[in-house]
């Protein structure tokens, strides 16, 4: 199957994890950075799960799926251990809601990529479902290839690029931006040195 990467914005949608397990522990851990209502279906779930609920991160439906259940669902995960609950799952999802199954034995609209989270810094993963052990492998090599200063650091490039785009125009304008990228500029991020970066930005605007 050919995937198509993609990053939705999922802030304030209903996300419905049909489900009370390690995976679905899983799918709600990779959710939890954003802004989406997060809905848990199933009898029982796991204690990390429970304490998600309790810091009111998670509501929790206590019982079995019903269809009514993915009502204003925009994404769906069914992630029982039941071929026969995710089928269920799968024929009461409609058309315009995007489903992933964790069995694969039927609809798949798309699937997690292993995820590296550096604030608005965000790198993915995927071996479309191949080698789930070597996706874990490239995560965890780009973790440490890319520290958690890289969220500073391009959080310095976004304001910067917003001083340079409002300041100018035409090639100083492109020459500027290249400029952001000089690895000094990265060097002092890593050291801490932020009010350096500052500096070289205000000498390039010119104040």
């Amino acid at each position: 199957m050919n995937y198509f990467p993609l990053l939705l914005n999922i802030d304030y949608k209903t996300v419905v994890v049909v489900g009370g397990g390690p995976v679905a522990r899983q799918k709600v851990e990779a959710l939890l950075p954003t802004k989406a209502n997060i809905v848990v279906v199933s009898p029982m779930i796991t204690e990390e799960l429970a304490e998600y609920v309790e810091q009111q991160l998670v509501k929790w439906k206590k019982k079995g799926f019903e269809p009514h259940d993915l009502d204003d669902a925009a994404l769906v995960f069914a992630v029982t251990n039941s071929k026969e609950v995710n089928d269920m799952v799968e024929e009461a999802t409609q058309h315009w809601q995007l489903l992933s199954r964790a069995d694969a034995k039927g609809r798949v609209d798309f699937i997690n990529p292993a995820v590296v989270r550096r604030g608005d810094f965000i790198l993915t993963v995927s071996t479309s479902g191949a080698s789930p052990r070597f996706t874990r492998q490239v995560k965890s090599e780009l973790a440490q290839q890319y520290g958690d200063y890289y969220e500073q650091y391009v959080a310095f490039l976004g304001q910067a690029r917003q001083q340079i785009l409002a300041k100018f125009d035409g090639e100083q304008k492109k020459q500027l931006l290249i400029d952001l990228l000089e690895p000094q500029l990265l060097e002092w991020v890593k050291e801490g040195r932020l009010d350096d970066c500052e500096k070289w930005l205000q000498q390039r605007l010119g104040e």
